[in-house]
Formats: structure tokens, C-alpha cells, sequence
């Protein structure tokens, strides 16, 4: 009986062992699982760097027309100015704001939002502040005189036009970089800022020379 009950609970033992090896491996695999949980933290993160605001939303609604107003003058400096100086900056004026525009276009459908239509930009405006408080745009009657006007007399009213223009829109620019969230479109801000404030210098030089 003694060498009977000596190999049963040896049996035992070594069951109980066994058990407890089976108990270990299993716990291993569990805590290794939730390291593959840093996934949803990184997909928050992203989502916090592309996130937008009521702003940018306004920004890029505000200042698709306006540029496009820009380019619509700017195009008419290749037939109807004479200042090689005048032609030189619209076409800068062009190839910068041509580009952003499709910037903000594309911002525009990514966030659901409906992009201006094309052909309504200073439809009833002012000419100094449309509807929409577009600061610096022109009304059509300033577009139809300087669609008729040509060489100096073309050259004076593009510049003291595109000066105010630009004053709005280095306007609205600044309320984006100081309120908005989205930060491409803080950075364009930014740039139409540097960028037009330096024309505008520009622009009263070549005034001031004629």
C-alpha cells in the first residue's frame, strides 16, 4: 500500500506540474496581445493633424473667388499693358495664386464641402467688400473699365485695383492664420501674407514711378 500511494501522489505532482506549465503559456500569449493596440493611438493622432474648423472651411470658400477674381485681371495685362514691369507681376500674380486655388478647391471636396462656382466671383460686389465680406474685391463695373483701358491709363487703374485686392486678401489671410485650425491652409496664410504684402509694396513703387 506505502509504494502504491507513494506512486500516486507522485502522479499527482507531476500532473499538478504539467498543469501549471500549461497556465504559464497561456498567460504569456495574453499579455503579448495588447501590443498591437497602438494602432488606434496613431489613427487619432492623424486625425488630430488633418483636423479643420469653421475658419479654414471660410478661408478657402472666401478666397477661391477671390483669387480667381486676380487671375482674371491679372490675364488682361498680357494684351493690354505696355510696362514690361506690369506684365512681369501679373504673371507672377498668375502662376502663385493659379496653384492655390486648386489647393483650396481640393481642401474644399475633401472636407464635404462645395467648392465657389466659377463665374460668380465679383458678381454684385462693391468693390471694396462683397456680400460675403470679401474684402477687396472688385464690382463689375471696376472689372468692365479696366477690361476697356489700355496701356498707361490700363496700367495705373491694374495697379491701384490689384493693390486694394491684394490689401483684402492679406486681410482675410491674417484672420486664417490667427483662427484657423487647419495647418496647410495656416501656411498658405501665412505665405499670401509675405507674398502679397511684398507686392503691394511693389505695386505703390510703380504708382509712385508713373
Amino acid at each position: 500500500m506505502t509504494i502504491r500511494t507513494l506512486t500516486r501522489r507522485t502522479a499527482l505532482v507531476t500532473a499538478a506540474a504539467l498543469a501549471s506549465l500549461v497556465l504559464a503559456a497561456c498567460g504569456d500569449g495574453d499579455s503579448a496581445a495588447p501590443s498591437g493596440g497602438g494602432h488606434g493611438h496613431g489613427s487619432s493622432a492623424t486625425a488630430g493633424a488633418t483636423a479643420h474648423n469653421a475658419q479654414d472651411v471660410a478661408f478657402a470658400k472666401g478666397m477661391v473667388p477671390h483669387h480667381r477674381q486676380a487671375l482674371e485681371m491679372a490675364r488682361l495685362a498680357a494684351s493690354r499693358a505696355s510696362s514690361a514691369r506690369v506684365k512681369d507681376l501679373a504673371t507672377r500674380i498668375e502662376k502663385a495664386q493659379d496653384p492655390q486655388i486648386r489647393t483650396m478647391t481640393g481642401w474644399l471636396k475633401s472636407w464635404g464641402e462645395q467648392a465657389p462656382a466659377a463665374g460668380m466671383d465679383h458678381s454684385g460686389r462693391t468693390g471694396t467688400s462683397g456680400a460675403s465680406g470679401m474684402a477687396g474685391m472688385m464690382s463689375d463695373g471696376d472689372m468692365a473699365a479696366l477690361e476697356k483701358a489700355t496701356g498707361a491709363e490700363f496700367a495705373t487703374r491694374f495697379l491701384s485695383l490689384m493693390v486694394r485686392h491684394h490689401q483684402g486678401a492679406v486681410e482675410m489671410a491674417g484672420t486664417e492664420r490667427d483662427k484657423g485650425a487647419y495647418g496647410p491652409a495656416r501656411r498658405m496664410a501665412r505665405s499670401v501674407v509675405t507674398a502679397q504684402t511684398a507686392e503691394i509694396r511693389e505695386m505703390k513703387q510703380l504708382l509712385g514711378a508713373g
